[in-house]
């Protein structure tokens, strides 16, 4: 202040020249425009998109130009002649998928897959969803083993877990029938469970279940710890059943998480090959237990039809993608934000 404030030559006080004031102190001039590049910046449109840039190239490489070759190949007559350059690739049109329309085992197949993907979703929903409101009953022993045990059925690969399945279902040398038939159910001795088409369906159902609740499970259960715990007391006080309180409190509230697991379920279980193909041995007797994606897989390898087998992965393609815009949209309606 005593830089500031200097005596004039009769020894009185005389305020500072405006000059020899801080920038910081000086007033700002009537209408004056603040410096040039120090204003205010408007957010420009492309910033976003340049910090998704590195993953939508990623995206781009490992799942757009895979899909555009799948749908190339699938307008080409592709087989083993074109590629061991023996013919050269002609384009067909619609000639595969009118093929394929006409086959009548694709229809087969395909009622076939989307039953079992239904019965798939809905049995891992629902084991997922009970073991997850079991996790908030038990005590802390109890949840931390069943969640080991979960993660461990999850973590297993699934040609692992399809071989462990065989073993334990097997009919000589497999555990199940032998504890079936010391219950007393005698017709179980023996009992080969990948011979009929359903018990085949019925053993790959309880594998992919088995290898697919923890992730329902996990999941859900995390949502339902985000949840005020005041709601679950109060509807506790009003006296509703475990069941009433999940059907009125918690699931509204978990409505955007089950829209995830469910959309995550159905893509998953639609496209399921290695439990299959493993434990029905190819797709069973006479292609009993084909589903969609080792049907294209003979259609593809085994038969060398490569444009056949591309065009039936563009309609497994399109069949999930219109499942999962039907769902979003049927939320939407409802008023939820996804």
């Amino acid at each position: 202040m005593a830089r500031d404030i200097a005596p004039d030559a009769a020894g009185r006080r005389r305020p500072p020249d405006r000059d020899t004031l801080p920038a910081r102190r000086r007033p700002a001039a009537l209408g004056a425009r603040p410096p040039k590049g120090r204003g205010p910046r408007r957010n420009s449109g492309w910033t976003p998109w340049l910090y998704l840039a590195p993953a939508l190239v990623v995206l781009a490489g490992l799942l757009v130009y895979p899909v555009y070759q799948l749908g190339l190949i699938s307008f080409l007559r592709y087989t083993q002649a074109q590629v061991s350059g023996g013919q050269p690739t002609a384009f067909v049109g619609f000639d595969n998928y009118t093929a394929l329309f006409d086959d009548d085992q694709f229809w087969q197949v395909l009622v076939s897959t989307v039953l079992f993907a239904a019965a798939c979703v809905l049995g891992t929903l629902a084991v997922g969803c009970s073991l997850a409101v079991l996790l908030t009953k038990v005590r802390a022993v109890p949840r931390t083993m069943l969640m080991l045990a979960a993660l461990g059925a999850w973590a297993t690969p699934p040609v692992t877990g399809s071989t462990v399945w065989v073993f334990l279902f097997d009919s000589t040398f497999g555990p199940v029938d032998k504890v079936l038939v010391w219950l007393g159910l005698s017709g179980f001795e023996d009992y080969s469970w990948t011979y009929g088409k359903y018990s085949a369906f019925t053993l790959v159902l309880l594998e992919v279940v088995w290898c697919s609740f923890p992730f329902v499970m996990v999941t859900v259960y995390a949502g339902i710890r985000a949840i005020p715990p005041e709601l679950l007391e109060a509807a506790s006080l009003d006296g509703a059943s475990t069941w009433r309180t999940w059907r009125g409190v918690v699931a509204p509230m978990l409505r955007p998480i089950l829209v995830i697991v469910t959309i995550q379920s159905i893509i998953w279980d639609f496209k399921v090959f290695g439990q299959i193909y493993i434990m029905t041995n190819g797709g069973g007797i006479a292609g009993q237990n084909l589903v969609l994606n080792v049907y294209a897989y003979q259609k593809a390898f085994a038969s060398s039809e490569y444009g056949l087998g591309s065009a039936i992965g563009v309609v497994m393609l399109l069949i999930l993608l219109a499942v999962t815009m039907v769902y979003l949209r049927l939320l939407r309606r409802q008023g939820e934000d996804i």
